[in-house]
């Protein structure tokens, strides 16, 4: 019996989007169809080094085409992507594109996809990159054992959109939501590059901090930090240290007393005690492997999402529903926090960990069983299985 036949994938654009060109060229099931973006060297040196076509007009593109991938900037960020995504679509092209996009530009996308038949897909990425992966994974498992108590989150301004959809999904719903303004800044304080709010997400108290300055030309290598994210349950705090990982257990500290008020620290009912303070699960990797690894089967398992939908087939605006809350829950945030403070920053000197610990054996303390010093510890589960099937839906 004959392998079913590839589904054949156009990258739109190269910045970003040779992240996608990877993902297609490289997964089971897919073929590369080519690249099409404005012309420049670079980016015909670039389809060369793959062994695809390069387009640079949609007119030129050929039959047999099954979907396209927009990694070009939507009108939301000065850039053509907005009127990409619909001609793609008049060509009877699924479409996969890049966050962000307005909400009345992902309404009408979804609207013209109802109409023309296809599938359309808003990608906001990050909640599909492996250690997100896991974070919303076993956070789904403790919501399903013990109340969410409160939700304290930090993010860039540029990546707020996808950390709305890491909490939604993450709890299970997105549903009851309000937010109160940020409180105003007192003018002798001086500068602050975080602003914050509080609100309730999916009925649970949430404390959001916003890097809120933006290079607009160059808005990733600036952020102060990626996504950070802490949800608590009597239980523990389950924290995400990075969108690029690891994923930390810290068990909720509680002592019994004794008649007179005193730490319990042994004998019956101690057996908590022997609970690690904190857990490290899973390895952190270099930049390196970021971007030649964790993103490009990120954006594949984005890729499955698409073609699966294609295949199903059905009404994209009805099944786009949690994205068009997704964004309109960003929309309230970014009406709120306002416009974000302009800057351009000189480039930053990033430091290595042996900056900080010259003495390697200062990165443990050994008095903690721990590996050997300068490995990344990776924590083996404690006995416990998964408290939930590892399933997505949100509402």
């Amino acid at each position: 019996m004959s392998a079913p036949a590839p589904f054949r994938v156009l990258v739109c654009g190269t910045n970003f989007g040779r992240f996608y060109a990877e993902a297609a060229h490289r997964r089971p099931g897919y073929a590369l169809a080519g690249i099409l973006s404005r012309g420049s060297a670079s980016s015909r040196a670039y389809a060369r080094t793959l062994g695809v076509p390069y387009y640079t007009d949609l007119d030129d593109l050929p039959a047999g085409i099954h979907a396209a991938c927009v990694a070009v900037s939507s009108s939301i960020s000065g850039g053509q992507g907005t009127e990409l995504a619909k001609a793609l679509m008049d060509r009877d092209l699924h479409v996969l594109q890049e966050h962000p996009v307005h909400l009345t530009e992902l309404t009408d996308h979804l609207k013209h996809a109802r109409r023309r038949g296809v599938q359309y897909r808003l990608n906001t990425h990050y909640p599909r990159v492996a250690p997100v992966r896991a974070f919303i994974d076993a956070a789904r498992r403790l919501v399903a054992r013990q109340r969410p108590l409160f939700v304290d989150a930090a993010t860039p301004v540029h990546l707020m959109h996808p950390l709305v959809d890491i909490l939604g999904q993450a709890l299970g719903t997105l549903r009851p939501w309000r937010f109160a303004d940020p409180a105003p800044l007192p003018a002798d304080i001086g500068p602050q590059p975080f602003r914050s709010l509080h609100g309730v997400f999916a009925g649970v108290p949430l404390t959001l901090r916003v890097h809120h300055q933006l290079d607009p030309s160059d808005r990733d290598n600036h952020a102060l930090h990626w996504h950070r994210i802490s949800l608590g349950t009597e239980g523990g705090v389950l924290t995400l240290a990075d969108t690029h990982g690891p994923v930390l257990w810290s068990p909720r500290l509680h002592i019994s007393r004794d008649a007179d008020r005193r730490f319990v620290l042994d004998g019956p009912g101690t057996g908590r005690l022997g609970l690690g303070t904190t857990s490290v699960v899973g390895n952190t990797g270099t930049f390196r492997t970021l971007f030649s690894d964790l993103w490009p089967e990120a954006i594949g398992s984005a890729l499955d999402g698409l073609r699966e939908a294609a295949q199903r087939g059905g009404d994209a605006l009805r099944t786009g529903q949690y994205e068009l809350a997704v964004c309109r829950i960003w929309t309230d945030l970014a009406a709120r926090l306002g416009p974000p403070e302009i800057v351009r920053p000189a480039v930053p000197r990033p430091l290595a960990v042996s900056d900080i610990f010259p003495v390697p054996e200062q990165l443990l303390d050994h008095s903690f069983a721990g590996p050997a010093a300068g490995q990344t510890p990776a924590v083996a589960r404690a006995g416990t299985e998964p408290l939930l099937p590892d399933t997505h839906s949100c509402t």
